[in-house]
């Protein structure tokens, strides 16, 4: 399984947002600067991510991004699908149906075995990533992160964020 690097943008940019004060944004542009990434490039998944009503967009000056909801009801489930979408990560297509040993179609009554684990692993994978929200993301980086990091951190996103 591969997930694209937009994921990654995503989680990061969200975990940002979610540490701003009420009412602040911030713009693509200080986003991008801060994970030193292409902004037009950005802008693609924070349109999904605002899509998806993770994030909203307010226009002009004092606009940029924010979250739509707090940290606590937003799940790394959500942002990873509203980046890479929904589509079953496995997809089966019966080879074992094929190739000069098939059976009639009626000996396939059964689930592919492989389609079964595969699909077990799936869910227990999305599980997972369900059960995990951005605040639990933001407490991981509060309790990793040296508080020297962190306060430069604030104090950067603080100079470039908006308040509506």
């Amino acid at each position: 399984m591969k997930l694209s690097e937009g994921v990654e943008w995503g989680l990061h940019c969200v975990s940002v947002l979610a540490e701003l004060p009420p009412g602040a944004t911030l713009p693509t542009k200080a986003l991008a600067q801060y994970h030193g990434l292409s902004e037009t490039y950005l802008a693609k998944h924070l349109q999904a991510l605002t899509n998806a009503r993770i994030i909203e967009s307010l226009p002009g000056p004092k606009g940029g991004y924010r979250l739509q909801r707090s940290p606590e009801e937003i799940t790394v489930l959500e942002v990873v699908e509203a980046i890479d979408g929904r589509e079953p990560l496995f997809r089966c297509t019966e080879i074992r149906q094929q190739g000069p040993l098939a059976q009639e179609p009626q000996a396939y009554r059964r689930p592919c075995g492989i389609h079964v684990v595969m699909a077990q692993a799936e869910k227990a994978w999305r599980d997972a990533l369900r059960e995990q929200t951005i605040a639990d993301l933001v407490a991981h980086y509060q309790h990793d992160v040296a508080v020297k990091q962190q306060q430069r951190s604030t104090q950067w996103v603080t100079e470039r964020m908006r308040r509506a």
